[in-house]
């Protein structure tokens, strides 16, 4: 586990599972997920997820999101491993060192095992549809 970490002080809802890497966290609860990177936590409440929808690797992605009248944008590298996903959702709360701050509308892409992205659909009331 990464010592940037930042602590997650609260956690709404029953903690049903954490996986945490070097680089990467996720811990699912009854009623959110924390997405853990260094220096900084995303809490996003399970009834704020609007879509789920698997998301295809090709090196280095970039995520952007705005608030406050402002952009950022977030450079990540995914490697081949895990399945990737792109959650969209209604709002998020960031967590850094500087604070914390509400975000409005966001995507997230992330590699989710198996396990956790069944308790997030499970506890956000969620169903899988499968185009094939």
């Amino acid at each position: 586990m990464n010592e940037n970490f930042i602590r997650i002080k609260a956690l709404e809802g029953e903690l049903k599972m954490s996986h945490k890497k070097h680089e990467f966290g996720l811990t699912v609860s009854t009623k959110e997920f924390v997405l853990q990177k260094p220096h900084v936590n995303y809490h996003v409440k399970l009834a704020d997820i609007t879509g789920i929808v698997p998301f295809e690797v090709k090196g280095a992605q970039t995520m952007t999101f705005s608030g406050r009248g402002r952009a950022e944008s977030e450079i990540l590298t995914v490697a081949v491993g895990p399945q990737h996903y792109k959650f969209f959702v209604r709002e998020a709360t960031v967590h850094n060192r500087s604070g914390i701050f509400q975000l409005g509308r966001a995507q997230f892409i992330m590699p989710v095992l198996p396990d956790l992205l069944a308790l997030i659909t499970e506890y956000a009331g969620m169903h899988i549809v499968q185009t094939e």
